[in-house]
C-alpha cells in the first residue's frame, strides 16, 4: 500500500471515533479541553493498538489461508465499508455523556474493532504494521480532536455524510485490493 493509501484507510478508520467524538463534543460544557484531550487519547491509542494486534493475529494463521489472503483481504475491507453505510443510514445512536475511565475505555474499543479488521487485511497485503499503526493512531487522535471541538462549536452537523464517506473509501480500497491481484 503506498502512504496515500494508508493516510485514507486512517481517515476512513478514524471517522467512527470522530463521530463520537462530535457527540460528545455536543452534550460537553465543563472540562471541554480535558475531555476533549482525554478522549481524543484513548480512541486514538485504541486505533493505533488494535491493527497491530490484528495484524499480529493474522500472522499465526497465514499460512493457513494465504492463497485467499487478498479474497479475504478485499472481503473485510468492503464489508467494513457496506457497514459503515448501513450504520450511518440507521437511526441516529445514543452516545454516553460521561467521560469516565471505564466510559473512555469502551468508546475506543468500540470505534476501534474495524481497526483490528484492517490489521489483518495489512498482514495479507505484507505491509509492515508500524508505520501504518502510526499513521492511523495519529490521524485518529487528530480526528477525535476536530470532532470534539465542531460538536462543541457547530451543534449541529449531519455526520451521517462522514460514515458513508469512510465506508465508500473501504470499499474503494478493497475493490483496489483485488483488482490489482487478479
Amino acid at each position: 500500500m503506498s502512504l496515500f493509501e494508508i493516510i485514507c484507510l486512517a481517515i476512513a478508520l478514524s471517522i467512527d471515533a470522530g463521530v463520537v467524538s462530535f457527540t460528545q463534543g455536543l452534550v460537553f460544557f465543563e472540562n471541554k479541553r480535558k475531555n476533549s484531550i482525554n478522549l481524543a487519547v484513548f480512541v486514538g491509542f485504541f486505533q493505533y493498538m488494535m491493527p497491530i494486534i490484528g495484524w499480529f493475529a493474522a500472522k499465526g494463521v497465514y499460512k493457513y489461508i494465504e492463497v485467499f489472503s487478498y479474497w479475504i483481504a478485499c472481503v473485510i475491507f468492503v464489508a467494513l465499508g457496506v457497514k459503515f453505510i448501513k450504520d450511518a443510514l440507521e437511526e441516529e445512536k445514543q452516545c454516553p455523556v460521561c467521560l469516565s475511565l471505564s466510559c473512555l475505555f469502551l468508546l475506543a474499543l468500540a470505534t476501534s474493532v474495524d481497526a483490528l479488521a484492517a490489521g489483518i487485511t495489512l498482514f495479507f497485503l505484507k505491509v509492515n504494521i508500524w508505520i501504518p499503526a502510526i499513521i492511523i493512531g495519529v490521524i485518529t487522535f487528530i480526528n477525535s480532536l476536530i470532532g470534539f471541538w465542531s460538536g462543541y462549536v457547530l451543534k449541529k452537523f449531519p455526520s451521517k455524510w462522514l460514515e458513508i464517506f469512510a465506508g465508500i473509501i473501504l470499499i474503494a480500497l478493497g475493490i483496489k485490493v483485488l483488482v490489482e491481484h487478479l
